[in-house]
């Protein structure tokens, strides 16, 4: 198998456990960003932990993107070729889609399969919760990334970063961040998630190309 099948594979597996376990533990724990309850901390935990298990696990081989945001930035930044980004954000969004699939094979529709709403029915002000939530969040990856000796806590770092704007944002919008990981589930779900998703494709990237044009102005190379 080519070094390009197993990124884009990893990445495929890896956006395919964030949608199952983390979409799915905001599901059947009904939770409700109006309800800062033990729901509401699970989902935020569930998603970080995801990261954190898949960076340790797919991590040296992908890189563990499985976010376009994520992938963007480091395409800005330099770190991928323009057919990587294409083949890894292909692959995030076919892992996404198998893993809500499976989610829905095991517990229907009724439960939502964890997908993204308009915060107080606006579609302004979720892109802009949206896009400074991924905005903090592509900075940490880039930051956390971006020099060799960090890589033994990177994982964490990403995940404890996945897990603070989740903390926020699931009162707001359940936190996208994630084209790929909002767009599996409202494709299942279909309705009124799938017709807002738009916003949870468009926003993320915003926030991760801006996130990507701040650190090449911040990020000075010799300190690497």
């Amino acid at each position: 198998m080519s070094e390009g099948i197993k990124k884009f594979a990893a990445e495929f597996i890896g956006t395919f456990v964030l949608v199952l376990v983390a979409c799915g533990v905001a599901a059947v724990t009904g939770c409700n960003g109006a309800q800062a309850n033990g729901a509401y901390i699970l989902t935020a935990l569930a998603f970080g932990l995801v990261i954190v298990a898949m960076a340790y696990s797919i991590g040296n081989i992908s890189g563990c993107h499985i976010n376009p945001a994520v992938s963007v930035g480091v395409l800005i930044n330099g770190g991928m070729t323009v057919t990587d980004f294409i083949g890894y954000v292909a692959s995030q969004f076919l892992g996404a889609i198998a893993g809500a699939a499976v989610l829905r094979g095991l517990i229907g529709t009724e439960l939502g399969l964890g997908c993204n709403g308009l915060y107080d029915g606006s579609v302004m002000k979720s892109i802009v919760v949206e896009v400074i939530l991924t905005c903090i969040f592509v900075l940490a990856v880039l930051g956390a990334t971006s020099k060799a000796q960090n890589s033994h806590v990177a994982g964490l770092v990403i995940g404890g970063s996945l897990t603070l704007v989740h903390l926020l944002g699931i009162y707001f919008t359940g936190t996208s961040v994630n084209p790929a990981r909002s767009f599996g589930p409202a494709l299942l779900l279909g309705g009124e998630s799938l017709s807002v998703v738009w916003v949870f494709i468009v926003a993320p990237m915003i926030g991760g190309i801006i996130a990507a044009l701040i650190w090449k102005c911040l990020w000075n190379g010799e300190n690497a």
